[in-house]
C-alpha cells in the first residue's frame, strides 16, 4: 500500500471523457494516499476488479463511487498503460468536538445529536448539517438569531478539533397573537385554549411564548376540537399566518378562522338490518339527546358504548356508522347509529416496542382486546388514548398492519419512555400553619410496573406531616385499582392548648360503576392521642375529659362514591361532580361518619366568566363512646373562608378561668358560591378576579355541652370577599380578601388569606 504526506483540503474535478468510446483492460492497481482506508475497500467502493475491461466512463463513475463515500476530500482515478493509479486524500478525523460561547443552553443539549463526533472522519458536509442542528435548537428555544460559525483545528497525525463558535442573541418570544373571524368567542377566550402564549411578566421561565412548529400544529388541532365540541361542526382554520417583526425579535401569529353556525343535536336513533339486532335495546342504550349542543365526541361516546353492549350481547363483527343528516332551517344535525356487519377481521397479536423499564404488561392492560378477539379500529384508538394517558411515554404510537393472512391484524405498539419519578425540596406557606418545608418523592411507573408511589414529609412551625401511599391500577389483572394509605400527623399547640397525635393506615379498592362513577371501600385501623395538657389552667374542662383517655384506638371499614363528568361530560363547559361516603367504626368505638359534596361549574358570557357552586356537608354519630377533640369538624379557610381555623363553631368560653377553646363539632354544612373573571390584564400574566360568598357552619359537640359552651347549635356564618388568582409556573396561588357578613362575637375572623406552593 502507498502513502503520500501531501493533505489537501480540496475536491479535484476530473475532466470529462472524450467522446470516442475507449476501454481499457487493467493488470495492476496503484493506490496513493490513504492511511486509513484499506485498497480493498477503496477498490470495492469503485466497483473495478482486476482484469476487468471498462471504458473511461466507468473510470469517471469509479471516482464518483469513492468520493461519495464520504472518506476522503480528493478522489482522481487515471489510467497508465494497463496500471489503474487512484490517488485520495483522506479526511483527516476528528479528534474533540466543543461548542463555544453558549451560556443559555447547556452542551449537553447539542453534542448527542450532532454528526461531527470524536474518532469519526470529518466532512465538511457533515459540520454544515451539524451547524443547521444547533442553529435550529436555539430557534426552538425562541433564539431564532443565533448564529454558529464553524472552526476548523488543525493537528498532528491528520486530526482536527471542531469547536462550532455561538452568538446566542436574545430571545424572539410571540408578542402577539390575534384571531380574525371569531364572533362567537374573544380572543382572550381563544388565546387561553391554545398551547402557545404571548410573551408577558413571567418570560424568564415560561417556555410556551417561544415560536414552535409543532406546537403551532398543536394549537390547530385544539382550536378544531374546541370549536367543534361546542356545535360549530363547519369550523374551519383557514390558516396561521406566522410573521416576524422588522427588528426580528418578536413573532405575531395571526389564526383566520371561519366559525360557521352552531348545530344541535336533532333526532337520534338507532337502526339495523341485521335480524340478531334488538334495535330498541340500543337505541335505549343511548345518551345523546335531542336538543343538546352537537359534538363529536358525544358521537364517539356514543358509538363506544353501542359497540361494548353488542360485544355484551355475543355479536361479533358488528359495527356502528353514524349517519348524520343537517337540517340547515333549524341548524340541527339527525344523528342515526346504524349496526351493520363488520368485516370478520381478527386480532392475530400485539407487539410492543420500545419499552426498556415498563413491562409490556402494564402497556398490554390498555387494550380491551387480546390476541384472538375480533379486530375494532375504535377499540385500537382508544388504547393508544390510554396509553398516552399513562404518562409514562413522552410518545406513544399505535398501528395496526396486517398479519399473517389477510383476515389477521398485528397490532405494533411503539413507546418512548420519558422519566416518571420527582424528587423535590421546597418550602410552603399557609395561612392556618406559617411557613414549612416539605421533602416529596413520587413514581408514577414504580419498577415499570404501572405502579404508583408517593411519600412526603412536611413540617411547620406548628405541625409536622408523613404521608405514603401505594396503589396497582391493575389489581388481579382487572379494571381494579388497590391502594394502601399511611399517614402520621402530629401537632404543636395548632391554634389550641393541647397537642394531638394521629396516625391511620387504610387499604383500599376502587373500581368502576359506571362511565363517571367510582366506588371506593376500605377499612382503616387509627389511633388518636391527645395530650400536652399538663398544666390544666386556662383548658376547657371538656377537652381535659377527653384527653384523660389517652390514646384510642379505632377500627372502621367504609365507602366513597364519586361521580365526575368534567372529562366526558356532555357538554365541555360545564362540569359536575358529586361525593358521598360513609366510614362505620367498630369494636370499642363505635360510630357513623358520613361525608357529601356536590360541585358544579359553568361558563357563561361566551366562556370568559366561569360559575362555581358547591355544597358540602358531614355528620359524626356515635352508638357506642362519644367524640372527641381530634374526631371532630373543623372548618379552615378553604372550607368556609374568612374566619381562621378553628374560629367558627362551638366553643368554651370561661373568661373568669380564662377558657376559651375551640371544641369543633360533629356537623358541619358550607355552602360556596363564586365567580372567576378576566380583569382585562394580558392573559398571559395568568392573573384573573373573582367574587365570591360563603355560608356555613359547625355545631354540635356531640355530647352534653357544658354551661359556659356557646354556638353548640347551628348558627350560620357567612362571608363576602373577592379573590386574586394568579396561575404560574410553580402553582396556583390565590388571595382571598374578606368581609364578614354574619358572625358572632367569640369567632374569630380573617380579613386576609394568601396560599401558596414553592418547590425547588
Amino acid at each position: 500500500m502507498c502513502r503520500t504526506a501531501t493533505l489537501v483540503f480540496a475536491v479535484a474535478v476530473l475532466p470529462a471523457a472524450p467522446a470516442f468510446a475507449q476501454s481499457f483492460t487493467f493488470n495492476n492497481v496503484v493506490i496513493n494516499g490513504n492511511q486509513r482506508v484499506a485498497d480493498s475497500t477503496i477498490l470495492t467502493f469503485g466497483g473495478i476488479s482486476r482484469g476487468e475491461t471498462v471504458d473511461a466512463a466507468t473510470l469517471n463513475d469509479a471516482g464518483q463511487n469513492i468520493r461519495a463515500s464520504g472518506l476522503f476530500d480528493n478522489v482522481e482515478v487515471r489510467a497508465q498503460g494497463n496500471t489503474l493509479i487512484i490517488d485520495v486524500v483522506e479526511f483527516p478525523t476528528v479528534s474533540q468536538v466543543a461548542i463555544d460561547g453558549n451560556r443559555r443552553l447547556a452542551d449537553g443539549e447539542f453534542l448527542p445529536l450532532l454528526e461531527s463526533q470524536p474518532r469519526r472522519i470529518y466532512s465538511p458536509e457533515t459540520v454544515e448539517r451539524d451547524v443547521a442542528t444547533i442553529t435550529s435548537i436555539y430557534a426552538r428555544n425562541g433564539r431564532i438569531n443565533a448564529s454558529v460559525t464553524p472552526r476548523i483545528i488543525r493537528l498532528s497525525e491528520n486530526r482536527v478539533n471542531v469547536v462550532f463558535e455561538v452568538s446566542e442573541t436574545g430571545v424572539t418570544e410571540v408578542e402577539r397573537i390575534t384571531f380574525v373571524g371569531n364572533r362567537s368567542f374573544s380572543d382572550r377566550r381563544l388565546r387561553g385554549v391554545l398551547e402557545t402564549k404571548e410573551a408577558g411578566l413571567l418570560r424568564a421561565i415560561i417556555s410556551r411564548d417561544t415560536f414552535s412548529e409543532d406546537r403551532i400544529a398543536f394549537d390547530r388541532q385544539v382550536l378544531t376540537d374546541f370549536y367543534q365540541s361546542r356545535g360549530y361542526a363547519d369550523f374551519t382554520l383557514q390558516n396561521v399566518d406566522v410573521a416576524l417583526t422588522r427588528e426580528r425579535d418578536a413573532y405575531l401569529i395571526t389564526y383566520n378562522i371561519q366559525e360557521g353556525q352552531q348545530f344541535t343535536f336533532g333526532n337520534v336513533s338507532a337502526s339495523s338490518a341485521l335480524p340478531e339486532v334488538d334495535v330498541a335495546t340500543f337505541q335505549a342504550a343511548l345518551s345523546t339527546r335531542s336538543g343538546r349542543t352537537y359534538s363529536p365526541g358525544q358521537v364517539d361516546r356514543d358509538i363506544a358504548r353501542l359497540e361494548r353492549l353488542a360485544i355484551q350481547q355475543g355479536l361479533t363483527f358488528v359495527a356502528v356508522e353514524p349517519r348524520i343528516t343537517r337540517n340547515d332551517r333549524d341548524l340541527s344535525l339527525d344523528v342515526n347509529f346504524e349496526l351493520v356487519r363488520g368485516p370478520r377481521i381478527f386480532v392475530e397479536r400485539i407487539d410492543i416496542e420500545g419499552n426498556s423499564t415498563t413491562l409490556d404488561r402494564v402497556v398490554r392492560n390498555q387494550f380491551r382486546v387480546v390476541e384472538g378477539d375480533p379486530f375494532n379500529p375504535r377499540e385500537i384508538r382508544q388504547a393508544a388514548e390510554r396509553i398516552r394517558a399513562l404518562g409514562f411515554f413522552a410518545n406513544a404510537e399505535v398501528d395496526a398492519r396486517e398479519g399473517s393472512s389477510p383476515d389477521q391484524v398485528v397490532v405494533d405498539v411503539n413507546v418512548e419512555e420519558q422519566p416518571t419519578g420527582s424528587l423535590s425540596f421546597g418550602a410552603n406557606y399557609n395561612s392556618d400553619v406559617g411557613v414549612g418545608l416539605v421533602a416529596s418523592f413520587r413514581e408514577a411507573n414504580f419498577l415499570g410496573r404501572g405502579q404508583a408511589v408517593g411519600v412526603q414529609v412536611s413540617t411547620a412551625s406548628s405541625n409536622r406531616v408523613f404521608d405514603f401511599n401505594f396503589s396497582e391500577p391493575n389489581f388481579l389483572g382487572r379494571d381494579l385499582r388497590a391502594g394502601i394509605d399511611l399517614s402520621y400527623r402530629v401537632t404543636d399547640n395548632q391554634n389550641a392548648d393541647y397537642d394531638t397525635e394521629n396516625f391511620r393506615l387504610s387499604p383500599n379498592l376502587t373500581f368502576p360503576v359506571s362511565e363517571n362513577g367510582r366506588l371506593t371501600t376500605f377499612v382503616a385501623l387509627s389511633y388518636d392521642d391527645l395530650s400536652g395538657l399538663e398544666d390544666a389552667t386556662g383548658i376547657s374542662s371538656i377537652i381535659q375529659e377527653e384527653a384523660a383517655l389517652d390514646g384510642v384506638t379505632t377500627q372502621s371499614l367504609g365507602y366513597a362514591y364519586s361521580f365526575d363528568n368534567r372529562r366526558t361530560g356532555l357538554d365541555p363547559t360545564t362540569g359536575f361532580v358529586f361525593r358521598f361516603g360513609q366510614e362505620f367504626g367498630f369494636g370499642d368505638t363505635q360510630f357513623i361518619k358520613t361525608s357529601a359534596l356536590a360541585a358544579a361549574e359553568t361558563k357563561v358570557l361566551n366562556e370568559d366568566v366561569t360559575l362555581r357552586a358547591t355544597i358540602e356537608g358531614g355528620h359524626l354519630s356515635y352508638q357506642d363512646g362519644f367524640s372527641r377533640v381530634t374526631d371532630r369538624y373543623f372548618l379552615n379557610g378553604n372550607t368556609l373562608r374568612g374566619f381562621d381555623a378553628n374560629g367558627v363553631g362551638p366553643r368554651d368560653l370561661d373568661p373568669a378561668n380564662d377558657v376559651n377553646d375551640a371544641l369543633g363539632g360533629t356537623s358541619f354544612a358550607v355552602a360556596r358560591l363564586e365567580a372567576e373573571f378576566p380583569l382585562g390584564l394580558p392573559e398571559e400574566y395568568g392573573i384573573t378576579g373573582g367574587v365570591f360568598v360563603d355560608y356555613g357552619s359547625v355545631w354540635d359537640i356531640g355530647r352534653q355541652p357544658n354551661a359556659t359552651t356557646i354556638y353548640n347549635d347551628f348558627t350560620g356564618r357567612s362571608t363576602i370577599g373577592f379573590a386574586i388568582f394568579w396561575t404560574t409556573p410553580l402553582g396556583p396561588l390565590r388571595f382571598n380578601f374578606t368581609d364578614a357578613l354574619k358572625a358572632e362575637e367569640f369567632d374569630e375572623t380573617r380579613s386576609f388569606d394568601l396560599t401558596i406552593s414553592t418547590a425547588f
